[in-house]
């Protein structure tokens, strides 16, 4: 089996262009790249498929790919997925959700070629540790980790056994490396000459968007100037924009909505960029791409944040869960424009060196060769 190529299917339950869809297509086009033959399943009908095709990614149609199906939907999908594995040669299957997991499960045991099964976990809630899933964790021979907290609770699971690989979130240096400098932005907001601060985040329960604003309306008693612009879209802007009222914000604070062609746009117009939660991908992507955009990051000590920034290097780690905190860390920043920019240069050097699609490509791939090989 070793060094020739492999057929790999790749299966997402996800309809969204969430924090886990970007890696997992960067990861599909890095294996195509090496010459392997991999299809990807995801749920029809949104953005992340949408994505992949753009990608030229080949997709298995006829699925339906949902967390909640219908049980006659759940076993046309096993039909499906097995008439894929046994007529393409499939040699392994990657599961990146919970639903796929099972699926590849149910798909692994009806095939007689029995193919191998592996899971990224993207986030460390999905890591279970009941009899079901331990049950499931026994019948996965590998299990990628997007930080090192995932990577400890896997093991703790036992899923995978010995091998549980660690594989850093990427980001996609050429787009946000590209030399924008953030103009037509700032003049969209008539943001000026002001010193802007940038958080990306769906607009969602436990984004910290609340901590950001206190922090924010604290920075103002010595850096009246300063602007921030919450980029995203979600079920609590209408409160936030509320509290933005209620703290007297509402000429500071800038709602700009979901931006995904012009992000790199955006994150030039920035002298800094926050993030106060990991989001639905603990590799938290979003500090990962306004490293790659050269832009020092301000963050809370939680999920791969504290992997991922290099306190005092690339960024600041806030001290503490309060508006003072992060005032302070901001103020840091935006108050030595030279330390700002020597912080952003080494972010990203950092993401260049650290964060690549190749380096969790690489890994991925030598973990499947050492899988195969070991069942030959």
């Amino acid at each position: 089996m070793s060094g020739g190529p492999l057929t790999i299917l790749h299966l997402a339950a996800n309809r969204w262009w969430t924090g886990s869809a970007d890696p997992t297509i960067q990861l599909v086009k890095g294996l195509m790249a090496r010459g392997h033959r991999v299809l990807l399943g995801v749920t029809p009908g949104d953005r992340f498929e949408t994505k992949a095709r753009e990608a030229d990614v080949m997709l298995v149609d006829g699925l339906h790919l949902r967390a909640r199906l219908a049980p006659f939907e759940l076993v046309a999908d096993v039909r499906r997925l097995r008439r894929v594995v046994d007529e393409d040669g499939v040699d392994l299957l990657h599961a990146h959700h919970s639903h796929d997991h099972w699926l590849a499960a149910a798909v692994a045991r009806l095939s007689p070629q029995r193919p191998p099964i592996v899971r990224t976990f993207h986030n460390a809630r999905a890591v279970k540790h009941g009899a079901a899933a331990r049950a499931l964790y026994r019948r996965t021979t590998a299990a990628f980790a997007v930080s090192r907290q995932i990577e400890a609770r896997c093991r703790l699971a036992g899923v995978g056994g010995d091998r549980v690989y660690w594989t850093p979130g990427v980001a996609d240096l050429p787009r946000f490396a590209a030399g924008d400098d953030g103009t037509a932005v700032r003049e969209e907001f008539k943001l000026g000459d002001a010193p802007v601060i940038v958080s990306v985040a769906r607009l969602a329960p436990n984004r910290g968007h609340e901590l950001l604003l206190a922090g924010f309306r604290e920075l103002l008693g010595t850096l009246p100037a300063a602007r921030l612009l919450l980029v995203g879209k979600g079920e609590t802007r209408a409160r936030l924009e509320q509290l933005v009222v209620e703290l007297g914000l509402s000429q500071q604070v800038i709602f700009t909505g979901y931006r995904d062609r012009d992000l790199p746009s955006v994150l030039a117009a920035a002298d800094c960029f926050a993030l106060m939660a990991a989001g639905s991908d603990d590799s938290c992507r979003a500090a990962l791409e306004a490293m790659a955009a050269g832009r020092p990051v301000v963050a809370r000590r939680v999920g791969a944040l504290p992997e991922t920034v290099a306190h005092g290097e690339t960024g600041l780690l806030v001290a503490d869960d309060t508006p003072a905190g992060v005032a302070s860390a901001l103020g840091a920043i935006l108050g030595d424009r030279t330390r700002a920019r020597a912080m952003g240069v080494a972010g990203r050097r950092r993401a260049q060196t650290e964060f690549t699609p190749e380096r969790s490509v690489t890994t991925v791939e030598a973990a499947y060769r050492d899988l195969l090989d070991a069942r030959a």
